[in-house]
């Protein structure tokens, strides 16, 4: 596999915690503290899996789950405050926001990826709801993210093996990838993150790496050795990785070595049972969602 020197992450993850700041290094390790049943759920209302997870500068909680109003609003302090989408979402996977805070999410059900305003109005909407290869097209897209200009990728995903580049107005402007396992194809394309160099990482799920682009999709690098099921960035560079096969979390120091990893499979506070995607709050707190345990896990550094 390829694998070339890459110094390009920054040494130093600078994550401000609850009441003070502190300094991490991408290869130093780090120490979480599961915090257990901080979402409180309305009588009656269950979580289905849950594929993903955002936070925004409020601190409030995005859950995309497959269940009744799949995308669940919560407080900092784990109170429902809204909740949208059973009249439109066939099966939930990636959630992401942009920098306006809008929401983005895809659908593996319907083939497509929506954006909606904080309170759930549809704002645009992305595939003609068939699962293709066309321009206008998706089959089961995984995920989106959004670059420094407002582009937006999207990872497409479990039917076609590419990565798709639009404009923020919701025009094709690139698609790059087909399946296979050498450098540069895709088994499975299930999550990506844009650095702040504007460096594309994606999870190759079933290839067990992560492939590292340019913006224009040019090849730059390979980390080989886990499943990346979802990935996070701490604020200044260092990753974090849901695998979800060994049902663990990693994190990767700068050239995407582990530095550490921690869980197992299970059902007690701090296991997993299928990890998928994870974010992280503004306050530095780590949340894990889980597909089979049906839960999402938030993790604090003491």
């Amino acid at each position: 596999m390829l694998r070339r020197p890459l110094a390009l992450l920054p040494l130093l993850i600078a994550a401000s915690l609850v009441g003070h700041s502190t300094t991490l290094l991408s290869a130093e390790p780090a120490t979480w503290k599961p915090v257990a049943d901080f979402i409180q759920l309305p009588s009656g209302m269950t979580l289905g899996a849950c594929s993903a997870a955002a936070v925004n500068s409020k601190g409030e909680l995005y859950v995309y789950h497959r269940g009744a109003q799949p995308i669940l609003v919560f407080a900092a302090d784990g109170k429902l405050l809204r909740s949208w989408g059973s009249d439109l979402i066939a099966s939930s996977h990636g959630l992401r926001l942009d920098a306006k805070e809008n929401v983005w999410v895809t659908d593996i059900g319907n083939h497509r990826v929506y954006q909606f305003d904080p309170n759930g109005k549809l704002l645009m909407t992305l595939g003609n709801g068939k699962p293709g290869v066309e321009p206008d097209q998706f089959d089961k897209p995984t995920d989106v993210n959004f670059g420094p200009g407002g582009e937006i990728y999207v990872t497409d995903g479990y039917g076609n093996s590419r990565v798709q580049k639009f404009s923020p107005s919701g025009a094709l402007l690139q698609s790059w990838g087909t399946k296979g396992t050498k450098p540069g194809e895709f088994r499975t394309p299930h999550v990506i993150v844009i650095d702040k160099q504007g460096r594309l990482l994606v999870g190759d799920r079933e290839n067990d790496r992560i492939q590292i682009f340019s913006n224009e999709g040019k090849l730059l690098d390979v980390w080989n050795g886990y499943a990346p099921y979802g990935l996070a960035l701490v604020r200044d560079g260092a990753v974090f990785v849901s695998d979800g096969r060994a049902n663990e979390v990693l994190q990767l120091d700068e050239q995407g070595k582990i530095v550490q990893r921690f869980g197992k499979k299970g059902s007690a506070a701090g296991e997993f049972d299928l990890p998928h995607m994870l974010a992280f709050d503004p306050a530095g707190n780590l949340f894990v969602t889980e597909i089979l345990g049906k839960r999402v896990q938030k993790f604090t550094r003491p």
